[in-house]
């Protein structure tokens, strides 16, 4: 265990630093992960590259550490890095090594330029831009990224002011993906869609936008804790559809830092999408540690917002992600907003208090915690009394 766990990571308290102390405490062990893929490139090339860029990493981070952990914090790097645990994957390698270096460069902290192998397509989160690349090999330096074709001629990539963007800002440190490099992205665990592609659903990007900045005014106010957490947590949304009738979302352990939200046309259903994606993604962060549960996938129980039984794992995830937004509503009862005179908000309320009570039972009742995960469930069982009518 490389962090005291906290014991606030479901809701935070007033000035809560956990999700940072969390997040940082991931970096560490994938720049440890990186280095440990020298040894077992088998390219020459590509072994060649990842030392060159090791070595760069290790000059940068005498020059600006702050800005060579921001690039490994990108779900677009720490996507790569982790899909490459335990599995030989080539090109997935290459792809990471030309990822962080064109972070580095777009960054300005590459002391030395860097000459790398050329994957087909980089997608550069710090640029908001997604390179396509032919055969060829990838030239970073401090400021400028260049790809360089099998026939020697070079392409600048970076600056390129004329280059459509692939991210769009929602807020400075949160961004729409109109591109995204996650290899499991089409892996789907939910029984009621299939994989997670990229798709707008014939609405604008404008509208994606403008709903998301909605959503994140919305729990701003009765939470500000909360939404300070998503601006260190989260750094893209990528967009999987648009459906009047209901919501699909979807987050993964691998990519920290990206949550999947179909766009829906009721504010208060994106708000609860994205705070249950990005409580997911706390929760990877702290799985990064260790296990939370000793008997996390077996047996299988009801969960209370799913339609299929589940692992007390996905109890464990669904309670986590609820309990925020039972606060949520509970809080804007409490300050009269606007939105809760409708006349569906205390139903609504309700219901997600009774959907977490029967989760917390379940887990109450059948979940063995490790060390890491005890003080999780402590605060789940402590605010599932509160909403009973017990005082958190």
């Amino acid at each position: 265990m490389t962090a005291e766990p906290p014991d606030d990571l479901t809701i935070p308290r007033p000035g809560s630093t956990s999700a940072r102390r969390l997040l940082s405490a991931t970096l560490q062990p994938l720049l440890a992960e990186l280095g440990r893929k020298s040894a077992q490139a088998s390219e020459p090339a590509t072994r060649q590259g990842l030392t060159a860029l090791l070595r760069a990493v290790r000059e940068a981070l005498a020059v600006d550490p702050g800005a060579v952990w921001s690039a490994l914090r990108r779900p677009t790097v720490g996507v790569l890095i982790r899909c490459l645990r335990g599995a030989s994957r080539p090109e997935l390698l290459i792809e990471l090594c030309a990822t962080l270096a064109a972070e580095l460069a777009v960054a300005g902290v590459l002391v030395s330029p860097l000459r790398l192998p050329a994957p087909p397509r980089i997608v550069c989160l710090g640029a908001r831009r997604s390179f396509v690349l032919g055969p060829g090999e990838l030239r970073c330096a401090a400021g400028s990224v260049v790809h360089v074709d099998a026939q020697g001629r070079e392409t600048p990539l970076w600056p390129a002011p004329e280059a459509a963007a692939s991210h769009l800002e929602i807020t400075p440190s949160l961004a729409l993906a109109l591109v995204d490099n996650n290899p499991l992205a089409q892996l789907e665990a939910h029984p009621d869609k299939s994989g997670n592609a990229i798709d707008l659903g014939g609405q604008s990007p404008t509208r994606w936008v403008t709903a998301l900045r909605e959503a994140l005014d919305i729990i701003a106010g009765p939470m500000p804790e909360l939404r300070a957490e998503i601006d260190v947590v989260l750094q893209q949304v990528v967009p999987v559809g648009y459906d009047e009738g209901r919501h699909l979302s979807a987050s993964y352990q691998e990519a920290i830092g990206t949550v999947y939200l179909s766009l829906h046309p009721q504010a208060m259903t994106m708000v609860e999408a994205l705070i249950h994606e990005f409580s997911h993604n706390k929760l990877a962060v702290l799985q990064e540690q260790g296990p939370l549960l000793e008997n996390p996938f077996w047996p299988l129980y009801p969960s209370p917002v799913r339609p299929d039984p589940r692992p007390l794992h996905g109890v464990l995830l669904a309670v986590h992600a609820f309990l925020p937004v039972a606060r949520l509503y509970e809080l804007m009862l409490a300050g009269d907003h606007p939105r809760a005179r409708h006349p569906e908000f205390r139903a609504r309320f309700a219901a997600i208090v009774a959907g977490n009570s029967e989760g917390a039972e379940v887990l109450r009742r059948h979940a063995r915690p490790t060390a890491l995960g005890a003080p999780l469930l402590a605060e789940i069982d402590r605010w599932d009394r509160h909403f009973a009518g017990g005082a958190a």
